[in-house]
C-alpha cells in the first residue's frame, strides 16, 4: 500500500467516525431526556418534543419490516387501479344489492328538512356503531360528513354505506360518497338530455352548495355512478328471476306488446312482424390507442356488465362476415331481380371493408318493430355498414319469431339479393321472409325497383313506412357528444341505458295514442279515396279495378324490357366500332414504312449507333401495330359469326350508318347522363352552402368542392359537345355560362332526350299524371282498407 493511500483510508475513517458520533441538532437520547439528564432547545412556539415523539413511533411501527421505511414506488397503471377497483366492487356487489334493497324499502338516507341534514348523519347512540368521516355528494350537500355505520350487521364499510343510500367510490377505504338521490337524477336527467355530462351535473351541484369544483369529483362520481347503475342491473335481474322472465331472448319475444301478444281467434295478418333495420355513423368511438391512450379497464368489461340483451355480441356478429359465411358474397353479385345492382355505393365492399383508423366503433346497427320499440343493436366495429350486420340481425328475429317476417332496409333490394346467397339464405327462404325498401328511401331507387320492393305496392303493409331507425336515430344523436371518447364500456353502458329508457318511458307511454291516430288516418283515406275515387276512374273510363294491377305489371314489364340495350343492337354497335378500330390499326400499320439504309449511304460510323437503334424502335412498332391489326381482325371475324355477316360493312352500307348513329346516340346518353349528375350535384351544393345553419368550415369546403366540380363540369361539357355534333342530326350544344346559371333541375331542358325513345310518345297508361294519380288513390284505398294500425 503506498503512503498516499494509506492516508486516504485514515481520511475516510475519520470522516466515518465523526458522522457518527458527532452530536447533531437531531440527535437525541430519548432516555437522557426523559429523565431530566439531556436538555432540549424548545421554541417559543413548541411542538419539538411532538415531532419527535411521532418520529419515534414510526419509527417503532417500522422496526422489522424495512420495506416500509423507504417510500415504495406504485409501477401500477390507471388500467391496473382500476381493473382492481372493479374487482372488489364485483365481490362485494351481492351485499351491496342486498344493502340497497333494504334502503329502497325502508326510504332512509334522504334530505330532512327539518335538521337541513341527510337523515343517515344524525347522530346515533347505539354502541355497535362505528364513525366514518367522509365527503357527502348530494342534491343539498356537498361537505365532509360523521357518517355512523353498523359493523356487526355488515362485512364492509360499503355495503354499510348503500345502506345508508349513499354509495362509495372506493370499495375498501372511501373517502367521498355520493348520495342515491344524486345518482339517479343524473341517470334521469341524461336519459332525457344526452347532452348532458356528469362534469357539468356535479359543477351545478358545487355551485348550488357554494362549495368551489374539484375536478377530481368528477372522476369519482363517475365510478358511484357505474357502482349504483350495476346494483340496478342485479336488482332488475332479480325481479325478473322473481317473476320467471329469465328465460333466453325474454325481452325480444316480448319487446312490442302490440306486435308480439296475439289474441284468442286473432286473425292471421300475411306478415306477423314488420321491423326497419339501418346503420347510423354518429355514436362513433375514437380508439384510444389511436390517440396515445390506453382502452377499456377490462377485458370484454361491456359485454359482462351491460347486462342488457339487446346488444348482440362480436361474435355472434362476425360468424356472418366474409371470413366465416359463404364465399360467393365475394363475388359480383349479377341477379336480374335485383334493378339496383352495383348502383349503391355502400354496397361495394372497397368502401365497406374499411374505416378510419382512429375509430374503434364506427357506429351502431339496430332493428326496431314497426311501433319504435327496440329489437336488436350491434356495434360497427371498425368499419362501414358491411352485410354481416344486417344478416346476423336477421337471423336473430328468425330464430326469435319464426316465419313470416318483412324487414325494411334502405338497400333491401341488394340485401334480398345478399341474404339468398348467404349462409342465412336457405332458412330466409324457408320462413319466407321478405325484404323491402322503405318509403323514404324507395324513391332514391329506380322506378323498376320501386315496382318490386317498396312498401306502397305491397300488400299486407297498412300504413307503416319502416322509416323507424330515422326517427330513433334522430334521438340517439344526442348521444355522440358523450361517447365519442368514451371507453368501450361507457359507451355501451350509455346507449343501452338511453334505448330502455325510451322504450319504457317514450314509446310504450305513448303507443296508444300513435294507434289512435293511425287508425284514424287510416279511416281518413278510406273515406277520401271512397269519394274521390270512382269520380277519376269515370273520367278515365275504367269500369273495373282490377285494370289498376295490370298497369303495374305492364309498367314492371315495359321497364324490364328496357333496363338493358337490344343483343341485337349492342352486337351490331359493337361490331361497328370493331371496324372502326380495325381501319385505324390497318391504317396505322400501312404508314409504318420502312426505311433503306446502306452502308455506302451513310460512309461514317454512326450507322451502327444511331441508324440500327432506329431501326430496332421501328421494328418493334411495327410488330406492335401488326398484333393490334390482328387482333381487331379476330374481334371482327368473331362478331361476322354471331351476327351471320358474310362481308365486312363499308361506309356506304346502310347498316353502317344505322350502327353508327345508334352508336353516336348512345355515347351522347352517356356523356349527358355525366353531364346531369355533375350539375345535380352542384345544385344541392349551391343550396346547401347558402342554407341557414351552415357554418365557416363546411362553407369553406363546399366552396373548394365547387371549383373543382367547376372544372370536372367543364370537361363533361366538352365530351357532351363532340358528342352532340356526331348525331344525326346534330344535337344542341351547350355554353359553359349556360350550364353554371342553372339553379333548379327543371331548368336542364335536354333531359327530356335522356332516353332512348320518347316516353311521350308511348300509348302506356303509365305515362300520363293522370293515370298515375289514380294508381297512387287506387293502391292508398286498397291498402289503407285492410286497417292495419295495430
Amino acid at each position: 500500500m503506498t503512503p498516499q493511500e494509506r492516508r486516504a483510508l485514515e481520511a475516510l475513517h475519520e470522516g466515518q467516525e465523526e458522522f457518527f458520533h458527532a452530536e447533531t441538532d437531531d440527535a437525541y437520547d430519548i432516555n437522557s431526556i426523559l429523565d431530566g439528564s439531556k436538555v432540549i432547545d424548545l421554541s417559543h412556539g413548541g411542538g419539538e418534543l411532538r415531532d419527535l415523539v411521532r418520529d419515534l413511533f414510526k419509527d417503532v411501527q417500522n422496526i422489522g419490516n424495512e420495506g416500509l421505511q423507504k417510500r415504495r414506488m406504485d409501477y401500477r397503471t390507471r388500467r391496473d387501479q382500476a381493473q382492481r377497483r372493479t374487482d372488489a366492487f364485483a365481490k362485494e356487489m351481492p351485499e351491496l344489492v342486498r344493502a340497497y334493497l333494504e334502503w329502497s324499502a325502508s326510504c332512509t338516507g334522504k334530505y330532512c328538512s327539518e335538521t337541513g341534514r341527510c337523515r343517515n348523519t344524525r347522530p346515533s347512540t347505539d354502541s355497535n356503531d362505528s364513525q366514518v368521516q367522509l365527503y357527502v355528494l348530494g342534491i343539498f350537500c356537498a361537505e365532509k360528513r360523521i357518517l355512523h355505520v353498523r359493523t356487526d350487521s355488515d362485512s364492509s364499510v360499503s355495503s354499510a354505506l348503500v345502506r345508508q343510500g349513499i354509495v362509495p367510490c372506493a370499495p375498501l377505504r372511501p373517502h367521498t360518497a355520493v348520495m342515491v338521490d344524486a345518482l339517479e337524477l343524473y341517470r334521469v336527467a341524461r336519459n332525457r338530455s344526452p347532452h348532458l355530462s356528469i362534469q357539468a351535473f356535479v359543477k351545478t351541484i358545487s355551485d348550488l352548495q357554494g362549495v368551489q369544483y374539484r375536478p377530481y369529483l368528477a372522476r369519482l362520481f363517475s365510478i358511484a355512478l357505474d357502482v349504483y347503475l350495476q346494483m340496478r342491473l342485479v336488482v332488475n335481474d332479480l325481479v325478473l328471476k322473481a317473476l320467471r322472465r329469465d328465460t333466453p331472448d325474454w325481452h325480444l319475444k316480448n319487446a312490442c306488446p302490440a306486435c308480439t301478444y296475439t289474441l284468442e281467434d286473432e286473425q292471421n295478418l300475411k306478415f306477423k312482424l314488420l321491423f326497419a333495420m339501418e346503420g347510423n355513423d354518429s355514436l362513433k368511438r375514437i380508439s384510444r390507442a389511436a390517440i396515445g391512450g390506453y382502452e377499456s379497464t377490462a377485458k370484454d368489461v361491456g359485454e359482462r356488465f351491460i347486462g342488457d340483451d339487446r346488444y348482440l355480441s362480436r361474435t355472434f356478429v362476425d360468424q356472418f362476415g366474409m371470413g366465416c359465411s359463404d364465399e360467393s358474397l365475394m363475388e359480383p353479385t349479377a341477379d336480374n331481380d335485383n334493378p339496383c345492382t352495383g348502383r349503391w355505393k355502400n354496397m361495394k365492399e372497397d368502401v365497406t371493408s374499411r374505416m378510419w383508423g382512429i375509430f374503434n366503433e364506427a357506429g351502431i346497427f339496430m332493428a326496431v318493430c314497426r311501433h319504435g320499440f327496440s329489437l336488436v343493436v350491434a356495434d360497427i366495429v371498425r368499419s362501414g355498414e358491411q352485410s354481416k350486420y344486417p344478416l346476423a340481425t336477421v337471423s336473430k328475429l328468425l330464430d326469435v319469431f319464426g316465419d313470416s317476417l318483412a324487414g325494411g332496409y334502405d338497400i333491401g333490394c341488394k340485401f334480398g339479393t345478399t341474404l339468398s346467397r348467404s349462409m342465412v339464405g336457405p332458412r330466409a327462404r324457408a320462413l319466407k321472409y321478405t325484404s323491402l325498401v322503405p318509403a323514404f328511401h324507395g324513391y332514391a331507387h329506380r322506378r323498376l325497383c320501386q315496382l318490386r320492393f317498396l312498401a306502397r305496392y305491397v300488400d299486407g303493409m297498412g300504413l307503416e313506412d319502416l322509416e323507424g331507425c330515422e326517427r330513433m336515430f334522430s334521438k340517439t344523436n344526442g348521444l355522440a357528444s358523450a361517447v365519442r371518447y368514451a371507453s368501450a364500456f361507457h359507451r355501451r353502458q350509455a346507449i343501452a341505458g338511453y334505448i330502455a329508457h325510451n322504450d319504457k318511458h317514450e314509446v310504450y307511454q305513448n303507443l296508444t295514442t300513435m294507434i289512435l291516430n293511425n287508425y284514424r288516418q287510416a279511416l281518413r283515406v278510406i273515406q277520401e279515396g271512397k269519394n274521390t275515387l270512382p269520380h277519376l276512374m269515370d273520367d278515365l273510363g275504367i269500369m273495373d279495378v282490377s285494370v289498376f294491377s295490370a298497369w303495374l305489371l305492364e309498367e314492371n314489364e315495359y321497364l324490364a324490357s328496357r333496363s338493358c340495350e337490344p343483343e341485337e343492337e349492342t352486337l351490331q354497335m359493337e361490331y361497328w366500332q370493331k371496324l372502326v378500330n380495325l381501319d385505324a390499326s390497318q391504317s396505322h400499320l400501312g404508314d409504318l414504312a420502312w426505311t433503306v439504309a446502306t452502308p455506302c449511304s451513310t460512309g461514317t460510323s454512326s450507322f451502327v449507333q444511331r441508324d440500327i437503334a432506329a431501326t430496332t424502335r421501328k421494328e418493334t412498332m411495327r410488330r406492335h401495330a401488326m398484333e393490334n391489326f390482328e387482333k381487331d381482325l379476330r374481334m371482327v371475324q368473331d362478331l361476322e359469326v354471331k351476327l351471320g355477316i358474310t362481308k365486312h360493312w363499308v361506309p356506304e352500307d346502310e347498316e353502317w350508318q344505322t350502327a353508327g348513329r345508334l352508336v353516336a346516340n348512345r355515347k351522347y346518353q352517356r356523356c349527358l347522363d355525366q353531364l346531369e349528375s355533375l350539375i345535380v350535384a352542384r345544385i344541392f351544393e349551391l343550396s346547401k352552402m347558402n342554407q341557414a345553419g351552415t357554418g365557416y368550415k363546411l362553407r369553406k369546403h363546399i366552396a373548394k368542392a365547387l371549383k373543382a366540380r367547376s372544372a370536372a363540369i367543364r370537361t363533361a361539357l366538352d365530351r357532351f359537345n363532340t358528342a352532340a355534333r356526331a348525331c344525326s342530326p346534330p344535337c344542341r350544344q351547350l355554353t359553359f355560362e349556360e350550364v353554371v346559371e342553372y339553379t333548379f333541375l327543371a331548368d336542364f331542358d335536354l333531359l327530356h332526350n335522356a332516353t332512348h325513345e320518347d316516353i311521350s310518345q308511348c300509348n302506356g297508361p303509365y305515362f300520363f299524371t293522370t293515370c298515375c294519380s289514380v294508381i297512387l288513390a287506387y293502391f292508398s284505398l286498397f291498402i289503407h282498407s285492410l286497417v292495419r294500425v295495430t
